[in-house]
């Protein structure tokens, strides 16, 4: 079964939260969200805002690029003779 872009995001934020040695309390807790809420975050299962996103990323330190470089995958979103603005 093919990986949503929610389950990816959600999946390297977990990723970038355990390398910080935290648990999702504490990611919670430095980002001023709920703790449910990173888990189904983490999970896939919440489509989070990108205020919630930048709070998260400001917790953790890390830029916003670094969770969603190709997210979602250009290859896959457009055709071959599609153009997107760089």
């Amino acid at each position: 079964m093919k990986q949503t872009d929610l389950e990816l995001l959600g999946q390297r934020i977990r990723q970038t939260r355990k390398s910080l040695s935290w648990t999702q309390e504490e990611l919670a807790d430095n980002a001023d969200i709920d703790r449910s809420y990173i888990g189904g975050v983490e999970r896939g299962q919440r489509n989070l805002s990108f205020t919630v996103l930048c709070q998260i990323c400001t917790a953790m330190h890390c830029d916003i690029a670094t969770l969603t470089n190709n997210i979602p995958d250009a290859r896959h979103e457009m055709g071959q003779n599609d153009s997107f603005i760089q």
